[in-house]
């Protein structure tokens, strides 16, 4: 009897379970195709409080580099007399040191930005013609100090040429001609005395110039006859590249000597109707590819120091920014 009840009561139970599944399945609304849509999850809504609002500014508030980065987008910079970079906020006018670059030095600039001015006379081409050289004449050139390391220069001079080559039967001349060299040196020593320089440096030429072809003969054997004539005058421009190592050391006072070691290679020319000419002023034989210079050099100083005057921009401008190093 007892057992009859337990399974009574089982299948009642078994049948109320049936009926609220069927009874849930009829709630569910059918799609096109007469499938059951899955059941919507519950939205949660995340909780905003203090705590989670302060989070990232609590875990970034020790961030050098994220801190530096910020300050450096909002600066300006300067090199101290030790070489390290000096960053100034333009908000606030607050002087800093990036932790993270201070063992990166910049080697200072030990003179002054117009440090000097030098005026020079070239030399070579009265010499080598005592030698006997057939051209040249002589250049001067101008000189520019920027903090003892950047040198611009400016060399204007002037041509010429008369040449009968022996054993030859021609005579070339150019008449005396103008040209000019634009460049400038870099002085590798820029940081030690200015009364002694090594440099490298690069220039352009130019020059406008006329040459003749003279005493042109021409023998004929079978005729026992000779024949001489003259080219007439030809008028060309030339341009040409020049690459130049030198040195240059203090005679006495602001006397100095200059010598220069020059590659130079023609870069254009006008066309000629004759050939290409044999000689061009402040170039030199176009057959030769090397060259020299040797100067006397008079410095003028722009400051009261003199050539040996330290720039003012070498007073550090803070008082142990290290300290406050970032």
């Amino acid at each position: 009897m007892k057992t009859f009840r337990r399974l009574h009561i089982i299948a009642l139970c078994s049948v109320a379970v049936l009926i609220a599944a069927m009874a849930s399945a009829a709630e569910l609304p059918e799609s096109a195709d007469g499938s059951k849509p899955a059941q919507q999850r519950r939205r949660m809504t995340p909780v905003t409080t203090a705590a989670t609002t302060t989070q990232s500014v609590n875990e970034t508030r020790n961030d050098t580099a994220r801190i530096n980065a910020e300050r450096r987008a909002r600066s300006t910079t300067y090199i101290n007399k030790e070489g390290r970079t000096v960053y100034v906020d333009t908000v606030s006018g607050e002087e800093w040191i990036d932790s993270l670059a201070a063992g990166r030095r910049v080697p200072p600039m030990k003179y002054p930005l117009f440090h000097t001015l030098a005026v020079g006379v070239n030399l070579w081409d009265p010499v080598m013609r005592a030698f006997g050289q057939h051209y040249g004449l002589a250049d001067a050139w101008l000189e520019l100090s920027i903090h003892n390391r950047y040198n611009p220069v400016v060399e204007l001079g002037l041509g010429k040429a008369d040449y009968t080559p022996a054993g030859q039967n021609y005579s070339y001349r150019s008449p005396m001609s103008f040209y000019f060299r634009v460049g400038a040196d870099y002085n590798f020593l820029y940081n030690s005395d200015p009364a002694y320089q090594f440099h490298a440096g690069v220039r352009y030429g130019f020059s406008p110039f006329s040459y003749t072809v003279g005493d042109v003969t021409l023998d004929s054997p079978y005729w026992d006859e000779s024949t001489t004539f003259s080219i007439p005058a030809q008028h060309a421009t030339a341009g040409w590249f020049e690459f130049c190592l030198g040195l240059r050391v203090r005679l006495w006072g602001p006397i100095s000597a200059g010598w220069n070691v020059k590659y130079h290679t023609i870069l254009h020319e006008s066309r000629a109707t004759y050939g290409k000419p044999w000689y061009i002023p402040g170039y030199g034989s176009r057959s030769g590819a090397i060259t020299g210079s040797f100067s006397i050099i008079y410095t003028i100083p722009f400051h009261r120091g003199g050539l040996n005057k330290i720039s003012d921009d070498n007073v550090d401008k803070t008082e142990d920014l290290t300290q406050n190093q970032h």
